[in-house]
């Protein structure tokens, strides 16, 4: 969520090197309205390794002329969004568990079908009293996304951070067995590690997903930054970070640096921005996944590569 549109493109091209598009021209609509009546200028994609980072200004969002969420004076991170096969099984299943979606006018949903966008797809956007935030699920629209399917990660060898992809995602927690029920049991995640993260001074569980990984963090020390962070929304769960690895830190830093962003911390193996200058998100890199990560044996065991 974002309260300048200009502000979060600017920031992208100038830390990540990476191009933005308004949503009329990500979804290749032209002059035309994607769904009549629906703005198509409330939000801009932004592609990473494999993470799509879309920013939504709430004050353009508006259906049926309301916005559905709180206007914001500043960014900051609100949701975590999968493309699902089956999700009329999945809508089963978590009204089963007791937790409860949204439409995307913020309208809790008591039918036996999941809820619909509007363009009559089925959406579904958890209450974060039963899952801990709001996770977004919708179904992938071929020509509404021009990554391709499956989509393509965006990488280029002359990236200037050096991003190999996306280590894990942060959600901070007082709760980690919410949001755990969602991740795991609901949708057939792995715990994979559990530990303390030091950088955080949180006691950290570890969920490898579809093709990536969730940290559900629990902050521990008073007066810490994760501790404010997460108090911010307590006693629901706050998503704070998106953590890359990349091959150099040092390289990060240069770039960092010379694009204006300070650095809240740094140590061998990682570092993490100063939200007041990157966008209101502590951007964490790292040179090291975490450990239990599939994807870390998946490199291990694959064969080397040999020029020919």
């Amino acid at each position: 969520m974002v309260p300048d549109l200009d502000e979060a493109t600017s920031f992208f091209a100038r830390a990540f090197a990476r191009e933005s598009k308004i949503l009329g021209e990500y979804f290749g609509a032209g002059e035309r309205e994607i769904v009549a009546g629906f703005p198509r200028d409330y939000a801009t994609f932004t592609p990473i390794a494999e993470v799509q980072v879309e920013c939504v200004d709430p004050a353009r969002l508006l259906v049926d002329g309301v916005s559905p969420h709180e206007i914001v004076t500043e960014p900051r991170l609100d949701a975590l969004a999968w493309f699902v096969d089956g999700i009329e099984d999945l809508w089963t299943e978590l009204r089963r568990r007791g937790i409860r979606g949204t439409d995307m006018s913020n309208r809790i949903h008591e039918g036996e079908g999941p809820p619909l966008d509007v363009s009559a797809r089925p959406i579904i956007f958890t209450v974060p009293e039963d899952a801990g935030m709001s996770y977004e699920f919708c179904l992938y629209v071929a020509h509404r996304d021009p990554r391709g399917y499956p989509p393509v990660p965006a990488l280029s060898p002359s990236d200037p951070l050096g991003i190999e992809c996306c280590s894990h995602h942060t959600v901070l927690t007082g709760d980690p067995a919410r949001a755990r029920g969602l991740l795991a049991d609901v949708l057939g995640g792995r715990v994979v590690h559990e530990g303390r993260n030091e950088v955080l001074a949180a006691q950290s569980t570890y969920i490898a997903l579809a093709d990536g990984v969730i940290e559900l963090a629990q902050p521990l020390d008073e007066g810490s930054w994760a501790m404010e962070d997460w108090r911010r929304n307590a006693p629901q769960d706050t998503y704070s970070s998106l953590t890359w690895k990349v091959a150099d830190l040092d390289r990060v830093a240069d770039r960092l640096r010379s694009a204006g962003v300070g650095l809240r911390a740094r140590t061998q193996t990682c570092i993490v921005t100063d939200p007041a200058d990157s966008l209101g998100v502590p951007w964490g890199f790292t040179t090291e996944l975490c450990p239990g990560d599939p994807r870390a044996s998946a490199r291990r065991a694959a064969p080397e590569e040999v020029d020919r």
